[in-house]
């Protein structure tokens, strides 16, 4: 009988970006500034929270680095969960940093409804790409109220892509037969190891532009002032050319950006991950023993070399 295990929770961490940043100014003042001017700085960070108090307004950011599958949006539907429960739209904003050069349509088609969650229920978005958002990445990224992108961060690639390898010559010099049965005219259209036909090509082509269709139809629908014809070409563009393409709204670094709004903004950071199992906690344990004591072994191999080769000195040249 095969027992299935649980799905272990997430752990959910959310750290105050202001507190964060005061106390590494306080540091670097301790070491640097005059008396004078730390008794400066705390006013000035007094003045800040004070307006941070009144403003009464929250920020939170959200992490999202993609891959082919985009496997991250496991933890961005539950850190947006997170913020739809607690969190007051219309009032409190969110900022996702983006990074990804796209993947598997499906899987980049629930990331981005994800983020359609947060327009829907009335939140400011804005998405901060500081290296790449380009295919599935950009569909994410059009979905933001603003987009802000760092000077040489990649954007578009407004187009669909597929490539499949056919190894059916191979197989019939190796006297290999291939079989497949399907139901329905289009249940396979092409395949590795059989013989594709014009037909099932110009279907599998058919299915492409259907499905670049309905990208340029999303992206048109959040982001109306793109000209989506113009740039719905596959090719993509750095920062600059982006902006005047109104593929972004600003260039500045994400750093830069959450900087700005640190005076008058209390900044949550939210950061998911798997706990770890029995196994990867014995690991990292493991891992830290060897840490620890591989030094010690070294010394004490050294030490033991060096009285060696000091006695064969001393035999040597009895002079030493």
């Amino acid at each position: 009988m095969l027992f299935h295990l649980p799905k272990l929770p997430a752990e959910i961490r959310i750290s105050h970006l202001n507190a964060r940043i005061n106390e590494q100014r306080k540091k670097i003042a301790q070491t640097t500034a005059s008396k004078l001017e730390l008794l400066q700085l705390s006013q000035q960070m007094a003045r800040e929270a004070r307006a941070r108090k009144k403003n009464n307004q929250k920020i939170y950011v959200l992490d999202f680095k993609g891959d082919t599958a985009a496997s991250a949006v496991e933890q961005l539907r539950e850190e947006i969960t997170l913020i739809l429960a607690t969190a007051k739209a219309g009032r409190d904003r969110v900022v996702v940093r983006l990074e990804s050069p796209g993947g598997m349509v499906h899987g980049y088609g629930l990331a981005a409804a994800q983020l359609v969650r947060l327009r829907d229920a009335g939140f400011h978005l804005t998405i901060c790409v500081d290296k790449v958002a380009a295919s599935g990445g950009y569909m994410m990224a059009c979905i933001g109220s603003e987009i802000v992108s760092a000077p040489f961060a990649i954007l578009g690639s407004i187009g669909v892509v597929a490539q499949v390898p056919n190894f059916n010559r191979l197989l019939k010099e190796k006297n290999i037969d291939f079989e497949m049965y399907t139901a329905g005219q289009y249940k396979r259209t092409v395949t590795m190891f059989g013989e594709n036909t014009e037909e099932g090509k110009a279907k599998f082509e058919e299915e492409l532009q259907q499905t670049h269709v309905l990208f340029k139809h999303f992206v048109e629908k959040y982001r109306p002032q793109l000209n989506v014809e113009k740039v719905a070409t596959g090719e993509h563009w750095y920062g600059q050319d982006a902006l005047d393409l109104n593929l972004v709204d600003k260039l500045q670094t994400s750093d830069e950006y959450l900087l700005s709004l640190l005076p008058q903004h209390d900044i949550y950071v939210i950061q998911t991950r798997k706990k770890p199992t029995l196994g990867e906690k014995l690991g990292l344990q493991a891992a830290q023993m060897a840490d620890s004591l591989i030094p010690a072994v070294m010394n004490k191999l050294v030490d033991s070399l060096s009285k060696a080769n000091s006695s064969l000195l001393q035999i040597r040249d009895p002079k030493l």
